[in-house]
């Protein structure tokens, strides 16, 4: 599988990192929006093809599918643009503004006979099919704790007045998006999709938003997500049950867990985990370009998260356009 990449950041990084352990992917292309950018880029990555037009890209017919890890607001068009020229899609999370724009990216793979898939790290390798066995083990459920805290560097830019894409409304970032996600996408993979969600968020005062916390609600017990990019926290995430009670983290890709009966002994989950974990997607998304997986249930998990950050922006007033608080207004602000 040949690959062209857009974006030039770290993630990217983690990526190629995962992709040289992948024996059946190979790095072909680059894009950036400069042709000394991306011909820079291409020298330092050992990539043989520079692009600086996305139409230069689409027209490559040494890449058979695109990464995209650009700004949250360029996904769609970037990936509709890569699908309608035959290229099948491999986009970082989120992977569209809305549940909408989800939509219409779908209908792209399918008119064009592409697969699109989230590059959502949790949802693959071994961990959540381990998860769930053990939860089958300690129900009913009864409660459930997700949460992604972390201090950003980009924090201290921002009041030094540098607002990069991760603290930029306009470019569709914030902690709902960035770290949120990562807490709404675990929740759908072990719990399902919940019956109602209450929503709140922190905001800087005319900017995104930095934190926030979501309460949803199932049959017979509830489900506490918070996150933030203003400060830090290392409680692990947690399922109880009547039965016994789940530790694991971190929530964006887990690398450890415990669980432990009722009145018994903690005991541990012994996997073999790769420190670069997005070889378990591009793995997974080779496959079902190939027909030999399923993407069904992938798709239906970004959908579900789609229409879960719907509901959580519709609540907090998320807009991802610059916003001067009026005092009548009662928005909570940092």
């Amino acid at each position: 599988m040949r690959f062209g990449i857009i974006g030039s950041n770290f993630i990217v990084d983690w990526f190629r990192a995962a992709a040289a352990l992948c024996p059946d992917c190979e790095l072909a292309a680059v894009y950036s929006r400069t042709q000394e950018r991306a011909q820079k880029l291409a020298r330092e990555w050992g990539v043989p093809h520079a692009h600086h037009t996305l139409e230069s890209l689409a027209a490559d017919d040494t890449v058979d599918a695109v990464y995209i890890a650009s700004p949250n607001v360029c996904h769609a068009d970037q990936a509709i643009r890569m699908m309608r020229a035959g290229k099948h899609v491999l986009c970082e999370k989120p992977m569209a503004i809305d549940a909408g724009q989800l939509a219409r990216m779908e209908q792209a793979a399918r008119e064009n006979g592409v697969v699109l898939l989230e590059a959502m790290r949790s949802a693959h390798g071994p961990m959540v099919p381990a998860l769930r066995r053990v939860m089958e083990r300690i129900g009913p459920i009864r409660t459930a704790s997700f949460s992604y805290c972390q201090y950003s560097s980009r924090y201290d830019k921002w009041k030094a007045g540098v607002v990069e894409n991760a603290f930029d409304p306009a470019m569709g970032g914030g902690a709902l998006t960035d770290l949120g996600v990562y807490c709404v996408h675990m929740m759908l993979m072990l719990l399902g999709k919940p019956r109602s969600l209450t929503a709140h968020a922190s905001f800087l005062p005319g900017s995104i938003d930095v934190m926030g916390d979501l309460a949803a609600r199932y049959p017979g017990f509830s489900a506490g997500l918070v996150y933030s990019k203003i400060h830090e926290s290392h409680c692990p995430c947690e399922v109880a049950g009547e039965q016994g009670t789940l530790q694991f983290g971190p929530v964006g890709a887990p690398c450890w867990a415990r669980w432990k009966k009722r009145g018994e002994e903690w005991q541990t989950i012994e996997l073999a985990i790769y420190k670069e974990d997005m070889y378990y997607e591009i793995e997974d998304f080779i496959a079902m370009v190939r027909g030999e997986l399923d993407p069904a249930p992938w798709r239906e998990w970004s959908l579900a998260a789609a229409q879960v950050l719907d509901a959580a922006r519709r609540q907090t007033g998320i807009d991802y356009r610059p916003h001067t608080p009026q005092p009548e207004e009662t928005r909570d602000f940092v």
